[in-house]
Formats: C-alpha cells, structure tokens, sequence
C-alpha cells in the first residue's frame, strides 16, 4: 500500500463500510469495495501493532523491562449503550 496516513486509511474504511451497508451497489461493486476493505484493516492492524510497539519501548522501565500499565478507558455510565449478547457490536466470536 502506497504512503498513507492511518487516519486517511480509516476514513477510507469507514466510507466502504457506508457504501456496503446502503447495499446499493453491485456485486462485483461490493466485492470489489470488500477487497479493498480487506486491505485497508490489514494496513490499519499493521499500523497499529507498530504503535503498540512504540508504546511498549516507552513504558521499559529502568532495567529494560516492559512494565504493564493497562490503558484506563473510560467508563461508559449508559447501559443502554451497552450492546447486549447477540447484538450489533456483540464481537466476541470475531477471530481478529
């Protein structure tokens, strides 16, 4: 994949997924668009393991060791935002 920046590769993801969802398009549209897709979440889990990286260098501690500090992501107080099992967002059987 040519030089792209991530957030232009997840805009890019995010509009093919837009495009495959309005289900207006043919099917070699679509297969075509699910192709690139495919490429473009190579490229975003590519991109975000080297982050992952980079992150885990800066948090070596004094001896070179990777010292575990978990991301603290903040805690949504909706519960109905919260998908229940079987529903969209339900990703647990996701293999990636």
């Amino acid at each position: 994949m040519t030089q792209k920046s991530f957030e232009k590769a997840l805009m890019e993801l995010d509009a093919i997924v837009e495009k495959m969802e309005a289900e207006e398009s043919s099917l070699d549209d679509s297969l075509a668009l699910f192709e690139k897709g495919v490429k473009l979440a190579r490229f975003l889990r590519e991109e975000l393991g080297k982050a992952e990286k980079k992150v885990e260098i800066l948090l070596k501690n004094a001896e070179g060791q990777v010292e575990g500090k978990p991301f603290a992501l903040p805690e949504d107080d909706d519960p109905d935002e919260t998908p229940q099992e079987g529903e969209p967002g339900d990703n647990d059987s996701l293999p990636f």
